[in-house]
């Protein structure tokens, strides 16, 4: 990131958890290992806290005075997080929670099964405004106000057309973070960009992104991804399986609100100003 110096109106973060640790989970039915990576390796608690202090800056220099950023995680590294943010001079907005309504079971039977992930809002300074979707949120919830439990299933397999990323999040999650926090042709960054899920979603929504990611294979799965929402049958087929673009989509056409790029057209540009 210290090759440009363009700043971002947000970023969605979904830095190593530091879980990758030998255990075991169920997927599609079958034992495997919950090892991601050697990126995903646990360290000390004072290699966590130089980590998270190290990207989170860098981050930083890279958001708009009125930004916000969106940093996921568990127990894991979710409370280092947390404090670096507020020794950075972030405000914390809040901290959701996304309860998964199709969790993998729990096959050790000695706890409460692991359904949830926590994703934290922050803007960049404590007395500068940030931008919050609240009637749409408040629409896509059938007209209560939001709050901060998110009930929403993990990534799909239709999601997994190109191929898949170990710690790929859904788009659902994406795109509700989106709509929640930018406007159309908002520029938005992923640092750990992986299978750029937040970027397919921000296309989605006619935003702006830039991904980082230092896997090469998952950089080619991210253009694999991109280039498959050349077609216009996927492009919409995505935006019906997604149910908060879905519910948007038909809000806004009964009231005659539906913005240019939800119809097809073309999109905002996406040459980068650096």
């Amino acid at each position: 990131m210290g090759e440009f110096d363009f700043k971002f109106d947000m970023i969605f973060a979904d830095p190593p958890y530091f879980l990758s640790n030998g255990g075991i989970s169920v997927q599609s039915g079958k034992v495997v290992c919950v090892d991601k990576g050697e990126w995903d390796k646990g360290g000390s608690p004072e290699y966590i806290d130089q980590f998270n202090e190290e990207w989170i800056s860098a981050c930083r220099e890279h958001l708009k005075g009125d930004g916000t950023i969106w940093i996921s995680g568990t127990y894991h590294n979710i409370f280092s997080v947390a404090n670096k943010l507020t020794q950075l001079g972030f405000k914390i907005l809040n901290v959701i929670t996304w309860a998964k309504t199709n969790p993998p079971p729990n096959i050790s039977c000695r706890y409460f099964t692991y359904s949830t992930e926590f994703v934290i809002w922050a803007r960049k300074e404590k007395k500068v405004p940030h931008f919050y979707n609240y009637q749409l949120m408040k629409k896509l919830n059938d007209d209560k106000q939001m709050t901060d439990v998110w009930r929403l299933p993990a990534i799909a397999r239709w999601e997994k057309s190109q191929g898949k990323h170990p710690t790929q999040k859904p788009l659902a999650l994406l795109a509700r973070i989106i709509l929640a926090s930018t406007k159309p042709g908002a520029w938005i960054l992923d640092p750990f960009a992986g299978s750029s899920t937040t970027g397919i979603a921000a296309n989605l929504l006619g935003r702006r992104f830039l991904g980082i990611d230092q896997e090469k294979q998952y950089l080619e799965l991210s253009r694999a991804r991109r280039e498959e929402l050349e077609s216009q049958t996927i492009l919409h087929d995505y935006r019906h399986r997604i149910k908060d673009i879905e519910v948007m989509e038909k809000m806004e056409q009964q009231e005659g609100m539906l913005p240019g790029f939800m119809l097809g057209e073309e999109m905002p540009g996406y040459d980068l100003p650096f």
